[in-house]
């Protein structure tokens, strides 16, 4: 995933929605921002039927990761990650 310069948080809330369902395509996914490079992420997916809440939350973290990742990432910190079996 090639990673542009994303300036609002509207930018890269949808840019986290995108990597996420590229990973999980019938996830629903919400994402809201918080402060200054922190958002809240809500996924809710049939891949995480079986998985531990640790298990779900690596595969959301594997899917965002290039956006946290890098000199000055558009992602700091995802202060709330809620995963949910559909």
């Amino acid at each position: 995933m090639e990673i542009q310069r994303l300036d609002s948080p509207s930018e890269i809330a949808a840019a986290l929605h995108r990597a996420i369902l590229e990973a999980i395509p019938d996830a629903e996914i919400e994402v809201s921002a918080g402060g200054i490079g922190h958002f809240e992420v809500h996924v809710r997916a049939k891949l995480f039927e079986g998985l531990g809440r640790v298990g779900q939350q690596q595969i959301v973290y594997r899917a965002i990761a290039p956006l946290m990742s890098g000199n000055n990432p558009p992602v700091h910190a995802i202060d709330r990650l809620e995963c949910v079996i559909a």
